[in-house]
């Protein structure tokens, strides 16, 4: 049987969500700029140490907040399967001090409102936009010591647009959440697309 996993991909307007999602299962990018404006899913397939498993990988738009009870999570259409996600992805722009704001604001939401313990949901925070390098608004270091310190959270920097660490985000996500005990040894793992079953990216 093929076991799912749900991943909840969250970020302000803009920081480009989509389009890691879309250059991780399909190598594509668009250079036009559009909203997320209800929930989508995508299904691509991962080949973990022989094991298939199904992702269910969700593009969250933009929510004020994180759903705090189930009730609130089933009311917002655009909530729908964050609370019970397996893991989550919260994406900013190094370009913009408010988007990671934001980040900060939805991960002290997932810890205090997640169901059953928060503390062994794997979360990693995703700086896009690394292509912009000069134009970030603070060191690297700073923030990768924050998130990983601190917040005990996984950190990649990536840019969409050139595709630059997409896969590696993935496997660094499976990666946490191998560590804390949802599989044991990964020494190999197959990414296949949804749509494209001839494509396999080896990482």
């Amino acid at each position: 049987m093929v076991e799912t996993l749900s991943i909840a991909v969250i970020g302000a307007p803009g920081v480009g969500k989509t389009s890691i999602i879309r250059q991780f299962i399909y190598n594509d990018f668009s250079e036009v700029y559009t909203p997320t404006r209800s929930r989508y899913v995508y299904r691509p397939s991962v080949i973990l140490n022989g094991n298939m498993y199904e992702l269910k990988v969700l593009d969250v738009p933009p929510i004020s907040s994180f759903p705090s009870s189930s009730s609130q999570e089933w009311l917002d259409l655009r909530c729908r399967g964050v609370r019970n996600a397996n893991a989550y992805i919260l994406v900013y722009d190094i370009c913009c001090v408010e988007s990671f704001e934001y980040v900060k604001m939805i991960r002290q939401q997932i810890v205090e409102n997640r169901e059953g313990s928060s503390s062994e949901v794997p979360i990693l925070v995703v700086g896009n936009k690394r292509d912009l390098q000069r134009q970030r608004f603070t060191p690297r270091r700073a923030v990768s010591v924050l998130v990983k310190k601190t917040w005990k959270c996984g950190y990649v920097e990536c840019s969409a647009k050139f595709n630059w660490h997409v896969v590696l985000l993935f496997k660094e996500l499976l990666g946490i959440a191998v560590a804390r005990g949802m599989r044991q040894n990964h020494t190999s793992i197959r990414l296949q697309g949804a749509l494209q079953r001839n494509r396999c990216t080896i990482m």
